[in-house]
């Protein structure tokens, strides 16, 4: 199989991630900050060690501050959910990942909040003065995705979050698309709220994310439960990380995490990111050649992430993936992305498009059979 799914997930992950995971698995899978033992303690450490990992790669300002979550949807709601009051506005744009827009279209629907969505241009950016004329007095939350997991168009979310910051606004950004292939210093940036699935560009499994809170920030907490540190107050403790991480994390995948994080700085971001647009680069001039193919998207590599979206109108997105899976043993991602206001957007609603995306063990050659099958199908 050639996997370019990676904005879904990252596969292969590193050695050095099946190492930690079978490690710990084996000699440290213990309940973290249930009891005093041993291996209750090395679970703990394991976790200790992702929150300064962490709080070190994106500048946070304490560890502790680091949340650990199932993924990014859980990340995103904890957030929505635990920040947002009736009668707030929240500004978003129709870029984002139904992980943003479904939670806050509930929340609009069931009276709770207002919500209005800034539009990207042609291109695929969205104007940071945009934001600024659509604060309202009620203007509580500005919710941005920093890359588009469909387009590729990485956001100006330092020019948003200064818009937020003047206004005294929380500024949330959703980094699925780009923790661990593109810079994101949190204080430089004004994020109050960071939202991370581990899965991804970290190169971690599944089943991890954080949610990073600003010291600034209020939330309400996301579930009630056992946290192992204070087992004697009857409500949920107020000390984070424990305020938002009722009952038993995976300790495990959080092991896994770590080692995938670790990977990422070793590398260095600034190679993996040019290693990935190369690959993105490399495919889109084979399409040009093909001819007949329309990607979307603008094609300055150093504002995109190595996602590339296309369409022909010789067969539709799904046709093309099922036959790149059951013909070439290629895997990419047919469809809405799970993003349906941006399709909608450039005409791609309801067939979608095909989405490539390379990771850092893909090579030229994977985009070369890709480009060679992609020829072959439609010519």
């Amino acid at each position: 199989m050639i996997y370019l799914d990676n904005a879904a997930t990252s596969f292969p992950k590193p050695e050095a991630v099946y190492l930690a995971l079978d490690r710990f698995a084996r000699q440290s899978l213990a309940n973290p900050g249930r009891a005093g033992h041993k291996m209750a303690l090395a679970a703990e450490h394991a976790l200790d060690d992702g929150r300064h990992r962490l709080n070190r790669f994106f500048n946070g300002k304490w560890p502790e501050r680091f949340v650990f979550t199932l993924n990014g949807t859980d990340a995103l709601n904890m957030a929505f959910k635990g920040v947002l009051k009736r009668g707030d506005h929240v500004i978003t744009t129709n870029l984002e990942h139904n992980s943003v827009s479904r939670p806050l279209v509930a929340m609009e629907k069931a009276g709770l909040i207002t919500l209005t969505r800034v539009l990207a241009d042609a291109g695929g950016t969205v104007d940071p003065a945009a934001f600024r004329q659509a604060i309202t007095p009620n203007t509580k939350l500005i919710a941005v995705t920093h890359g588009s997991n469909v387009l590729g168009t990485v956001q100006p979310i330092a020019e948003i979050g200064r818009v937020a910051k003047e206004a005294d606004l929380v500024f949330l950004v959703d980094a699925a698309q780009t923790a661990g292939v593109i810079p994101i210093d949190i204080q430089a940036l004004n994020i109050d709220l960071l939202a991370v699935p581990g899965h991804k560009s970290l190169l971690g499994p599944t089943g991890t994310g954080f949610l990073y809170v600003a010291p600034r920030i209020q939330l309400g907490p996301w579930r009630e439960g056992g946290t192992g540190g204070d087992s004697s107050t009857p409500t949920q403790p107020a000390e984070f990380p424990y305020f938002l991480e009722g009952g038993t994390p995976n300790v495990l995948g959080i092991a896994g995490l770590s080692a995938g994080l670790q990977y990422v700085e070793t590398e260095g971001l600034a190679k993996i990111h040019q290693h990935e647009v190369d690959l993105t680069e490399r495919l889109w001039k084979r399409l040009d050649e093909i001819g007949g193919i329309e990607v979307f998207g603008h094609r300055d590599m150093t504002r995109r992430v190595g996602t590339l979206s296309f369409r022909c109108e010789a067969l539709a997105a799904p046709e093309i993936g099922g036959i790149l899976d059951q013909a070439f043993d290629i895997a990419i991602r047919p469809g809405l992305h799970c993003a349906p206001y941006i399709h909608k957007a450039v005409g791609s609603y309801p067939d979608g498009l095909v989405r490539v995306s390379p990771g850092p063990f893909n090579t030229s050659a994977d985009i070369d059979r890709i480009a060679d099958a992609l020829k072959e199908i439609l010519t």
